[in-house]
Protein backbone atom coordinates (compact mmCIF):
# COMPACT_ATOMS: atom_id res chain seq x y z
CA UNK A 1 0.00 0.00 0.00
CA UNK A 2 1.01 3.08 -0.81
CA UNK A 3 0.54 6.31 1.93
CA UNK A 4 1.09 10.27 0.90
CA UNK A 5 1.42 11.01 4.15
CA UNK A 6 1.61 10.74 8.39
CA UNK A 7 -1.41 9.08 9.77
CA UNK A 8 -2.73 7.51 6.21
CA UNK A 9 -4.86 4.46 6.43
CA UNK A 10 -6.69 4.14 2.76
CA UNK A 11 -6.38 6.44 -0.43
CA UNK A 12 -8.71 6.58 -2.87
CA UNK A 13 -7.88 7.61 -6.51
CA UNK A 14 -10.61 8.47 -8.62
CA UNK A 15 -10.03 8.92 -12.52
CA UNK A 16 -12.80 10.07 -15.31
CA UNK A 17 -11.81 8.60 -18.85
CA UNK A 18 -10.30 10.68 -21.35
CA UNK A 19 -11.46 12.89 -23.71
CA UNK A 20 -14.00 10.76 -25.96
CA UNK A 21 -14.58 11.14 -29.56
CA UNK A 22 -18.24 12.51 -28.83
CA UNK A 23 -16.20 15.24 -25.94
CA UNK A 24 -14.13 15.87 -28.95
CA UNK A 25 -17.23 16.82 -31.01
CA UNK A 26 -19.19 18.33 -28.48
CA UNK A 27 -21.91 16.00 -28.64
CA UNK A 28 -24.32 14.69 -25.42
CA UNK A 29 -22.37 10.82 -24.92
CA UNK A 30 -24.35 9.62 -21.67
CA UNK A 31 -24.59 5.62 -22.28
CA UNK A 32 -23.51 5.75 -25.68
CA UNK A 33 -20.28 3.39 -25.85
CA UNK A 34 -18.06 5.57 -28.06
CA UNK A 35 -14.21 5.33 -27.43
CA UNK A 36 -11.12 8.04 -26.12
CA UNK A 37 -10.04 10.41 -29.01
CA UNK A 38 -6.68 10.46 -29.48
CA UNK A 39 -6.29 13.26 -26.93
CA UNK A 40 -8.43 11.06 -24.45
CA UNK A 41 -5.71 8.15 -25.38
CA UNK A 42 -2.83 10.20 -24.19
CA UNK A 43 -4.72 11.68 -20.76
CA UNK A 44 -5.05 8.11 -20.39
CA UNK A 45 -1.63 7.22 -20.57
CA UNK A 46 -0.94 10.46 -18.96
CA UNK A 47 -2.87 9.23 -15.79
CA UNK A 48 -0.81 5.87 -15.76
CA UNK A 49 2.15 7.13 -15.80
CA UNK A 50 1.15 9.40 -12.36
CA UNK A 51 -0.13 6.49 -10.76
CA UNK A 52 2.51 3.43 -11.98
CA UNK A 53 3.99 3.13 -8.55
CA UNK A 54 0.82 2.71 -6.75
CA UNK A 55 0.05 -0.86 -5.66
CA UNK A 56 -4.09 -0.36 -5.91
CA UNK A 57 -5.52 -3.13 -3.79
CA UNK A 58 -8.79 -2.90 -6.10
CA UNK A 59 -9.62 -1.50 -8.66
CA UNK A 60 -13.47 -0.35 -10.03
CA UNK A 61 -14.52 0.63 -13.25
CA UNK A 62 -17.40 1.48 -15.58
CA UNK A 63 -18.79 -0.66 -18.10
CA UNK A 64 -18.33 1.84 -20.54
CA UNK A 65 -15.77 1.82 -23.68
CA UNK A 66 -13.76 4.85 -22.34
CA UNK A 67 -13.57 4.27 -19.17
CA UNK A 68 -12.19 0.47 -19.63
CA UNK A 69 -9.41 2.01 -22.15
CA UNK A 70 -8.75 4.63 -19.51
CA UNK A 71 -8.09 2.13 -17.42
CA UNK A 72 -6.17 -0.09 -19.85
CA UNK A 73 -3.67 1.83 -20.34
CA UNK A 74 -3.15 3.04 -16.55
CA UNK A 75 -2.47 -0.96 -16.34
CA UNK A 76 0.10 -0.49 -19.10
CA UNK A 77 2.06 2.33 -17.13
CA UNK A 78 1.78 -0.02 -13.65
CA UNK A 79 4.92 -1.02 -12.20
CA UNK A 80 3.10 -3.52 -10.42
CA UNK A 81 3.33 -7.05 -11.23
CA UNK A 82 0.69 -8.53 -10.34
CA UNK A 83 -1.88 -9.33 -13.08
CA UNK A 84 -5.31 -8.04 -13.42
CA UNK A 85 -8.32 -9.81 -13.47
CA UNK A 86 -11.77 -8.41 -14.20
CA UNK A 87 -14.55 -9.42 -12.55
CA UNK A 88 -17.87 -9.07 -13.65
CA UNK A 89 -21.18 -8.06 -12.69
CA UNK A 90 -23.47 -8.98 -15.33
CA UNK A 91 -24.85 -12.55 -14.04
CA UNK A 92 -24.49 -14.95 -17.11
CA UNK A 93 -20.81 -14.36 -16.37
CA UNK A 94 -20.83 -13.99 -12.80
CA UNK A 95 -22.21 -17.20 -12.79
CA UNK A 96 -18.72 -19.10 -13.92
CA UNK A 97 -16.63 -16.93 -12.29
CA UNK A 98 -15.57 -19.41 -9.56
CA UNK A 99 -12.02 -18.19 -9.01
CA UNK A 100 -11.67 -16.51 -5.90
CA UNK A 101 -8.83 -14.16 -6.28
CA UNK A 102 -4.80 -14.32 -4.98
CA UNK A 103 -3.71 -10.70 -3.68
CA UNK A 104 -0.63 -11.12 -3.73
CA UNK A 105 -0.10 -12.33 -7.37
CA UNK A 106 -3.46 -10.58 -8.76
CA UNK A 107 -5.27 -6.77 -8.91
CA UNK A 108 -9.24 -7.74 -9.02
CA UNK A 109 -10.87 -5.05 -11.23
CA UNK A 110 -14.66 -4.95 -10.68
CA UNK A 111 -16.89 -3.64 -13.74
CA UNK A 112 -20.38 -2.03 -12.90
CA UNK A 113 -23.31 -0.57 -14.39
CA UNK A 114 -23.69 1.62 -11.50
CA UNK A 115 -20.57 3.43 -12.22
CA UNK A 116 -21.94 3.99 -15.79
CA UNK A 117 -21.92 7.69 -16.66
CA UNK A 118 -25.77 9.96 -16.44
CA UNK A 119 -28.09 8.29 -19.24
CA UNK A 120 -28.93 11.96 -21.20
CA UNK A 121 -31.88 10.08 -23.40
CA UNK A 122 -32.91 11.54 -25.65
CA UNK A 123 -30.10 14.40 -26.37
CA UNK A 124 -27.10 11.34 -26.82
CA UNK A 125 -25.68 11.74 -29.67
CA UNK A 126 -27.15 15.48 -30.54
CA UNK A 127 -24.50 18.31 -30.17
CA UNK A 128 -24.31 20.44 -27.34
CA UNK A 129 -24.31 24.26 -29.36
CA UNK A 130 -27.29 22.94 -32.01
CA UNK A 131 -29.57 21.90 -28.99
CA UNK A 132 -28.72 25.46 -27.03
CA UNK A 133 -29.74 27.11 -30.22
CA UNK A 134 -32.86 24.73 -30.68
CA UNK A 135 -33.97 24.68 -26.98
CA UNK A 136 -31.99 27.78 -25.23
CA UNK A 137 -29.14 28.31 -23.09
CA UNK A 138 -31.07 28.30 -19.81
CA UNK A 139 -32.70 25.00 -20.57
CA UNK A 140 -29.85 23.37 -21.60
CA UNK A 141 -28.17 24.61 -18.68
CA UNK A 142 -30.96 22.84 -16.53
CA UNK A 143 -30.40 19.62 -18.44
CA UNK A 144 -26.89 19.66 -17.90
CA UNK A 145 -26.06 21.00 -14.37
CA UNK A 146 -29.44 21.10 -12.22
CA UNK A 147 -29.29 18.36 -9.76
CA UNK A 148 -32.72 17.48 -10.27
CA UNK A 149 -34.09 18.23 -13.40
CA UNK A 150 -33.66 15.44 -15.91
CA UNK A 151 -32.97 15.81 -19.62
CA UNK A 152 -35.68 14.18 -22.06
CA UNK A 153 -36.29 10.41 -21.34
CA UNK A 154 -32.94 10.94 -19.14
CA UNK A 155 -31.71 11.20 -15.74
CA UNK A 156 -30.95 13.98 -13.53
CA UNK A 157 -27.88 14.08 -11.57
CA UNK A 158 -29.99 12.90 -8.25
CA UNK A 159 -30.98 9.91 -10.15
CA UNK A 160 -26.96 9.03 -11.05
CA UNK A 161 -26.41 9.33 -7.25
CA UNK A 162 -29.01 7.16 -6.38
CA UNK A 163 -27.20 4.34 -8.22
CA UNK A 164 -23.58 5.30 -8.12
CA UNK A 165 -23.54 6.25 -4.07
CA UNK A 166 -25.48 2.89 -3.15
CA UNK A 167 -22.64 0.94 -5.02
CA UNK A 168 -19.72 3.40 -3.47
CA UNK A 169 -21.35 2.34 0.17
CA UNK A 170 -21.33 -0.74 -0.49
CA UNK A 171 -18.46 -1.77 -2.34
CA UNK A 172 -15.94 0.96 -1.96
CA UNK A 173 -16.12 2.55 0.98
CA UNK A 174 -15.76 -1.16 2.82
CA UNK A 175 -12.65 -1.49 1.34
CA UNK A 176 -11.40 1.69 2.17
CA UNK A 177 -12.73 0.73 6.23
CA UNK A 178 -10.05 -2.19 5.21
CA UNK A 179 -7.07 -0.14 4.72
CA UNK A 180 -7.34 -1.19 0.89
CA UNK A 181 -5.67 1.57 -1.81
CA UNK A 182 -8.74 1.86 -4.57
CA UNK A 183 -8.56 2.83 -7.99
CA UNK A 184 -12.03 3.95 -9.49
CA UNK A 185 -11.90 4.65 -13.46
CA UNK A 186 -15.42 6.27 -14.43
CA UNK A 187 -17.13 9.51 -15.70
CA UNK A 188 -17.95 13.13 -14.90
CA UNK A 189 -21.38 12.20 -13.42
CA UNK A 190 -20.53 9.22 -11.61
CA UNK A 191 -17.88 10.68 -9.93
CA UNK A 192 -19.57 13.72 -9.31
CA UNK A 193 -21.61 11.56 -6.67
CA UNK A 194 -18.57 9.97 -5.24
CA UNK A 195 -17.22 13.36 -4.94
CA UNK A 196 -20.78 14.76 -3.05
CA UNK A 197 -20.78 11.66 -0.78
CA UNK A 198 -16.83 11.60 0.04
CA UNK A 199 -16.78 15.81 0.55
CA UNK A 200 -20.22 15.89 2.22
CA UNK A 201 -20.90 18.52 -0.97
CA UNK A 202 -24.93 19.80 -1.07
CA UNK A 203 -26.94 19.12 -3.64
CA UNK A 204 -26.92 23.25 -4.93
CA UNK A 205 -23.59 23.26 -5.03
CA UNK A 206 -22.71 19.53 -6.61
CA UNK A 207 -23.65 20.56 -10.09
CA UNK A 208 -20.44 23.41 -10.10
CA UNK A 209 -17.97 20.61 -9.35
CA UNK A 210 -16.15 19.83 -12.06
CA UNK A 211 -14.00 16.61 -12.75
CA UNK A 212 -11.18 17.06 -15.23
CA UNK A 213 -10.71 14.33 -18.05
CA UNK A 214 -7.64 12.26 -16.79
CA UNK A 215 -6.17 13.92 -13.98
CA UNK A 216 -6.08 11.07 -11.31
CA UNK A 217 -7.76 12.80 -7.64
CA UNK A 218 -6.07 11.31 -4.55
CA UNK A 219 -8.72 10.91 -1.07
CA UNK A 220 -6.31 9.93 1.69
CA UNK A 221 -8.23 8.97 4.69
CA UNK A 222 -7.64 8.20 8.40
CA UNK A 223 -7.85 4.90 10.21
CA UNK A 224 -11.57 6.32 11.00
CA UNK A 225 -12.13 7.47 7.44
CA UNK A 226 -11.77 11.25 8.39
CA UNK A 227 -10.53 12.38 5.39
CA UNK A 228 -7.67 14.05 5.52
CA UNK A 229 -6.41 15.24 2.33
CA UNK A 230 -7.66 15.82 -1.67
CA UNK A 231 -4.97 16.32 -4.59
CA UNK A 232 -4.95 16.46 -8.24
CA UNK A 233 -1.96 14.42 -9.74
Amino acid sequence: MTFSGDGVVSQLILVRHGESQWNLENRFTGWMDVPLSKKGLDEAISAGKKLKDIEFDKMYVSHMLRAIQTLHYILIESNSKRTPIIYHEEKRINDREHHTGDPNSEIPIYMSVDLAERYYGNLQGLNKQKTREKYGDKQVHLWRRDFTVKPPDGESLKNTCERTTPYYKKYIFRDLQEDKTVLVSAHGNSLRAITMYVENISEQEIPNVEIPTGIPIVYTFDENMKLLDKKFL
